[in-house]
């Protein structure tokens, strides 16, 4: 009985202290948080504006692998919405609405958390600066109830974690997109130039074909579609997850009647596969003989013979010629791609 007595007693001065401790503690919270990206606001803003770009690269939801997640139209801009639920923690759940929307300049969020009546209130600010953007967060947090004002003491943190991460994916995901349009706009078609190129890992599948008329290109059709579908479908894959198509083979095998290649989707790790069709290949870093190429598929050839002449009048040793697809290949009349041959001394 003392130690009942001792324990009740233990219990209500902690009580006491945490009550007259809370009476220091806001209802609610309000705090600002800057951050700056390098690219412009046409590039950063949609990825905002837009709810199904911004759970790709918003921590709290890409980063949980559980987060099952369903969009409402519009769905972008004033009036868009969408909920999100835990398929394991049942109390991890909620919605965010766009309430309002000042193109490029403005946008205000209301995120639901639970059964809460009251909301988060999330303004966003865009500041253009060159080729550069400020986003500014206010952040405003619903009135908490007395017992649990301390969850005031650690929202902001929690808020400024996930706002570090979420900045950095979206410079990854805007740094693969931008990059790839960059690259189309500063394309010069049948000019010969060096490049040094990075290493990469393709996931695709070996072939051989016969080469004859357009056979070749249309197994190449069908062999793209294929790594295409195991990349997005099965494993997951977004346009901003993995790179341009890629296909290996022989330099100068345009002259014989069956073609062994190589096709694959460049993606940036190792990954279990459960189909044994398909496969890893890694590019070693090299220096390239390159030739941007428009036209119809088999006039490719000419383009190969120029890659091949100047390597041989360079007395350099060549490597497996590599053909990137910069658009999907589709139609045999009209290719465009990259053309590069790896030499060595």
């Amino acid at each position: 009985m003392r130690w009942l007595k001792f324990g009740i007693i233990i219990v209500l001065f902690f009580g006491a202290v945490y009550a007259v401790s809370m009476t220091f503690v806001d209802e609610n919270k309000s705090f600002t948080i800057e951050k700056e990206i390098n690219y412009p606001i046409d590039k950063v803003y949609p990825q905002f504006s837009n709810l199904q770009n911004f759970t790709r690269w918003n921590a709290f939801f890409s980063e949980n692998k559980n987060m099952t997640v369903q969009y409402y139209t519009p769905y972008e801009g004033k009036g868009s919405a969408m909920s999100y639920r835990d398929k394991k923690d049942n109390d991890i759940f909620g919605d965010l609405f766009i309430r309002y929307e000042n193109p490029e300049k403005t946008l205000k969020l209301q995120l639901f958390e639970g059964q809460k009546n009251m909301p988060y209130a999330i303004d966003l600010k865009f500041v253009p600066q060159n080729d550069k953007t400020k986003v500014i967060w206010f952040i405003h947090t619903p009135k908490q109830t007395f017992l649990k004002r301390s969850l005031n003491l650690i929202s902001e943190d929690f808020w400024v974690n996930n706002i570090d991460q979420s900045m950095k994916n979206l410079y990854q995901i805007l740094g693969n997109k931008v990059d790839k349009e960059m690259q189309r706009e500063s394309i010069k078609f049948d000019s010969l130039m060096v490049e040094k190129e990075d290493s990469q890992l393709l996931l695709g599948i070996n072939v051989t074909t016969k080469n004859v008329k357009d056979a070749l290109f249309k197994n190449i059709v069908v062999n793209h579609n294929k790594v295409s579908n195991y990349i997005k479908m099965d494993l997951g894959k977004r346009e901003d997850e993995y790179g341009e198509p890629v296909l290996i083979t022989d330099a100068d095998n345009f002259k014989d009647k069956e073609v062994s290649y190589f096709y694959g989707i460049p993606v940036s790790k190792k990954e279990g596969i459960t189909d044994n069709n398909f496969s890893f290949r890694t590019i070693n870093s090299s220096t390239y003989y390159v030739i941007f190429y428009d036209g119809n598929y088999a006039g490719r050839v000419k383009a190969i013979q120029q890659l091949l002449t100047k390597a041989k009048k360079d007395t350099m040793r060549i490597g497996d010629l590599q053909q990137t697809f910069l658009e999907e290949p589709t139609a045999d009349t009209k290719t465009i791609m990259k053309l590069s041959l790896p030499v060595y001394k």
